[in-house]
């Protein structure tokens, strides 16, 4: 902090009025706002030279072709911290989170925002590219062969083989490598600047509403099509077919305003890192979910699966038949296709049977003492969440609670909370089975945090899905600080 202070002394004459670490996204890197006689800036605090030399040269180079990037102000010598443009703490993600949660029924307002971004998309890759020094970018510089086969691989050892699932390492090797080739075949036609990570988290907007971007340094030469399937087919957003069909034309018209471009040849490639994506999300799932055990990527898993199933369904991956074959079978595994599963609804056989057990979850504060059971029963588990690590304790989140995005991100990118509930959903599964099979009405479940507002509420709303998805039964999930009530009904449909 000190020697970002002192970077800062050296560029505006004098030491800020205010310093505010902001809390991690999802690098290492360590972002602090400073406030003073001239307005905000951002601090940051790189662990890598090389990284962040990058992100202040492409920063200005974008800059200097008038697109809205942020400006760098001041590098120290060792290259290891800069002050930049503050552009904000609202990213389109947030923009977008009311059409995202009402089930993708995203308004014009939130199409209008998303268009926006996408036709900057064609001025970065394209005029961003003139004059660019791809030799200065990190490595890899240009999406080539050996880059395409890193991510599917990723693919194989990081999801695939956690399957076990028999297949022939020769002949889906041999499928690798022809889609490889495909992919960077779509390059000769349609490159320029490859973003890498084009997201909806990676765009912020400014108080005009205008977008601006960010997270940008991982950037290399590469095929268009890359960075439109990472935006448009991101698996948190699960924008319509028909949105996504008529964003395409909008992206492809602005694309055709500054260079040519096949359309047919740019949607048939568009198709293969369709897939390729898909692929990599898989691989991504699979390290976090599998190996890392963070609940959120786990229960991902089903959803992204069945994006794989419509792309099968597509013919996308005929050219490839060993690999078809694998991801149908793929596709085709009992975990991905059992009632109860994450992300699935269970199925109406056995539900009448179900139907008369009713678990009650509640998150409270320990000040305000645990919650009385009103069933006469004496009382049910009550699990203690202040172990884990408490996001209250920072500026950005102590006025939202565990059910906002940004508490949620904070919470599984630590990982404690997952952890912690790993055990819970043990001992709540073993505890649910033995009741329904007992034929028992009522089951009691409450976590307690020191507000009651964060790791609790995050806790019971996990819970509270996890049984009524699993299981099938009414869960009735009460936040108790913030008055907050609603019912999950035995046919797995929400009412608020």
């Amino acid at each position: 902090m000190q020697q970002l202070i002192e970077l800062y002394k050296q560029h505006f004459g004098t030491a800020p009025l205010k310093a505010e670490t902001l809390a991690k996204a999802g690098s290492n890197r360590v972002y602090v706002r400073f406030a003073g006689s001239g307005g905000t800036v951002i601090g940051v605090v790189g662990q890598s030279e090389e990284e962040n030399r990058q992100f202040v040269y492409l920063a200005g180079h974008f800059r200097s072709k008038g697109l809205p990037f942020p400006e760098v102000y001041a590098v120290s010598d060792d290259g290891m911290r800069y002050l930049q443009q503050d552009l904000g703490s609202r990213s389109l993600y947030q923009a977008l989170e009311k059409g995202r949660t009402a089930g993708a029924q995203y308004s014009e307002e939130e199409i209008a925002l998303i268009r926006r971004t996408l036709c900057l998309l064609p001025h970065i890759q394209v005029e961003g590219a003139e004059g660019l020094d791809f030799s200065r970018c990190l490595a890899p510089r240009r999406f080539d062969t050996q880059a395409a086969l890193f991510d599917l691989h990723y693919f194989k050892y990081c999801f695939l083989k956690t399957t076990d699932l028999p297949y022939d390492e020769l002949l889906l090797e041999e499928d690798f490598r022809k889609l490889a080739a495909d992919l960077v075949a779509c390059g000769k036609g349609h490159a320029g600047f490859l973003y890498r990570d084009f997201q909806a988290r990676n765009v912020m907007l400014a108080p005009d509403g205008e977008p601006w971007f960010i997270d940008f340094q991982g950037g290399m030469q590469g095929p268009l099509q890359y960075d439109v399937a990472s935006f448009l087919w991101q698996a948190s957003a699960r924008y319509p077919q028909t949105l996504r069909e008529a964003l395409i034309e909008d992206y492809l018209d602005e694309l055709a305003k500054i260079t040519s471009v096949d359309r047919a040849a740019f949607r048939k490639g568009l198709s293969l890192f369709v897939l390729f994506r898909m692929l990599q999300v898989l691989g991504a799932y699979g390290l976090r979910g599998y190996f890392e055990r963070k609940k959120y990527f786990l229960d991902s898993i089903p959803s992204a699966i069945q994006s794989l199933r419509r792309q099968l369904l597509d013919g996308v991956c005929a050219p490839y038949p060993y690999l078809q074959q694998t991801l149908q079978e793929l596709a085709d595994l009992p975990q991905f296709n059992t009632p109860g599963q994450a992300g699935e609804q269970p199925c109406g056989k056995g539900l009448e049977e179900h139907k008369n057990l009713v678990v009650r979850v509640f998150s409270f504060s320990y000040k305000k003492g645990i919650p009385q059971d009103e069933s006469g029963n004496g009382g049910g588990y009550v699990f203690d969440c202040r172990s884990t690590h408490n996001p209250g304790r920072y500026e950005p989140y102590k006025k939202l609670t565990g059910r906002d995005e940004a508490v949620i991100k904070f919470l599984e990118d630590d990982g404690e909370i997952l952890v912690f509930l790993d055990s819970v959903y043990r001992l709540a599964d073993a505890h649910v089975s033995r009741y329904l099979q007992r034929g028992f009405t009522d089951l009691m479940f409450s976590f307690g945090c020191t507000g009651g507002q964060h790791r609790s509420v995050y806790s019971a709303e996990h819970l509270a899905e996890h049984l009524n998805k699993k299981f099938g039964i009414e869960v009735r999930l009460c936040h108790r600080e913030q008055g907050i009530s609603r019912v999950l009904p035995a046919a797995g449909k929400y009412v608020y």
